[in-house]
């Protein structure tokens, strides 16, 4: 039943964005900037992992789930170095995904061909 709760809640997200590119005039890059904020939002408020225990990977996975990741690492960050760990807990929290974007960006640049448009 969890496949299927992953599937439902993490096809919610995905329609919202999809309609909001459809209706409105908000670029992409706007609502996946969007989906993060409301991501740490959700997270400060103590919505999103609820959400994340119901759904997994179906709310952790998109982009709002790495807001929640930041939120949280910013959190653990202060609760155990102070202040500085609002500079540094979301960068430590979300070294490895950031690392595995620009790897594999820079893989699929490398093996594709480019070509005018």
């Amino acid at each position: 039943m969890q496949y299927v709760y992953a599937f439902l809640i993490g096809g919610a997200i995905c329609l919202v964005g999809q309609v909001l590119i459809d209706k409105t005039k908000l670029t992409p890059a706007r609502i996946l900037t969007g989906y993060v904020v409301a991501g740490v939002i959700l997270s400060a408020v103590g919505w999103f992992q609820p959400l994340a225990d119901f759904a997994g990977a179906g709310a952790t996975v998109p982009l709002c789930g790495f807001g929640h990741l930041m939120a949280q690492g910013v959190k653990n960050a202060v609760d155990s170095i102070g202040p500085m760990g609002i500079l540094k807990g979301g960068l430590t929290a979300g070294a490895a995904g950031i690392t595995a974007a620009i790897v594999f960006g820079l893989v699929a640049a490398l093996l594709s061909k480019s070509k005018e448009k």
